[in-house]
């Protein structure tokens, strides 16, 4: 092979590699999405934990609904008020103060109290437990089940089963409602974080079947209903139910109820 044949081979790559390479530079600019700077924008004052708390898939999703109109400033649970007022403020709208939640555990039935009416052997996870003869493995139908989907659904590591029930950190927790999803039992929702009395119990049962199946059951006394001075208190089917609304915390229904379902917040 000569010196000519090599030179020209050298030189023919070169040449179609610059080609493609000024084909690939042309295609890049006339086919480029333009960059929304608000989006943009928008996105950097995001955490970026892509929770998927907001409803949408991720912090991408998010920062677009935002920019386009369809999602609130305050939306991202996780970033709070910060984020909020950083967003708004790149809108250009006023930020709404919504008051900080909290996920919360309807449940005080621990392996302390509660009765069990057989053990369970399957899948170490609350959605299977929960299609086993009698929704799980405890007495109240209602209850905990205490394997933790709830527990692997949390990205913060704010939600951990202790004695058999899982229980919220709330320093911890961000609000992002995985754990609510989690739930076979629905028995984690969303309360104010400082809301002073919570009804840990769930269940809709009469007052002899909740008393035989845990002691510390809601038994649809009403009489935290009768010494509410603000009406805060109302029976749902058997099972106390707070109006966060028109309480102003005085304690008198956890001091009273006797099963001690309703517990005052302690921190």
């Amino acid at each position: 092979m000569g010196i000519m044949t090599i030179i020209l081979s050298a030189v023919s790559v070169g040449a179609v590699g610059l080609l493609i390479g000024l084909l690939l530079c042309l295609a890049g600019k006339k086919f480029a999405v333009e960059e929304n700077e608000t989006e943009a924008a928008v996105r950097a004052a995001l955490p970026g934990n892509n929770c998927g708390g907001c409803g949408y898939a991720g912090c991408d999703g998010l920062a677009q609904a935002i920019a386009q109109g369809s999602a609130p400033v305050n939306a991202c649970p996780v970033g709070g008020t910060a984020a909020a007022a950083q967003i708004a403020q790149i809108m250009g709208v006023e930020a709404q103060e919504d008051e900080p939640k909290t996920a919360f555990v309807a449940c005080g039935g621990d392996c302390t109290v509660a009765k069990v009416k057989y053990e369970y052997y399957g899948k170490a996870d609350c959605g299977a437990a929960s299609v086993a003869p009698g929704g799980g493995d405890k007495l109240c139908g209602y209850g905990c089940l205490g394997l933790g989907s709830c527990v692997a659904a949390c990205p913060f590591d704010a939600i951990h089963v202790i004695k058999g029930v899982a229980v919220v950190d709330e320093d911890k927790c961000k609000a992002c409602g995985k754990c609510v999803a989690a739930c076979p039992k629905h028995l984690i929702f969303m309360i104010p974080k400082n809301a002073p009395a919570r009804v840990r119990c769930s269940s809709h049962d009469m007052a002899k079947m909740v008393m035989a199946a845990c002691e510390t059951g809601c038994r649809g006394c009403t009489l935290c209903t009768r010494v509410c001075p603000n009406g805060a208190v109302k029976m749902d089917n058997s099972l106390a139910v707070i109006d966060y609304s028109l309480c102003t915390g005085c304690g008198t229904c956890a001091e009273k109820c006797p099963a001690r379902s309703i517990q005052r917040r302690t921190t």
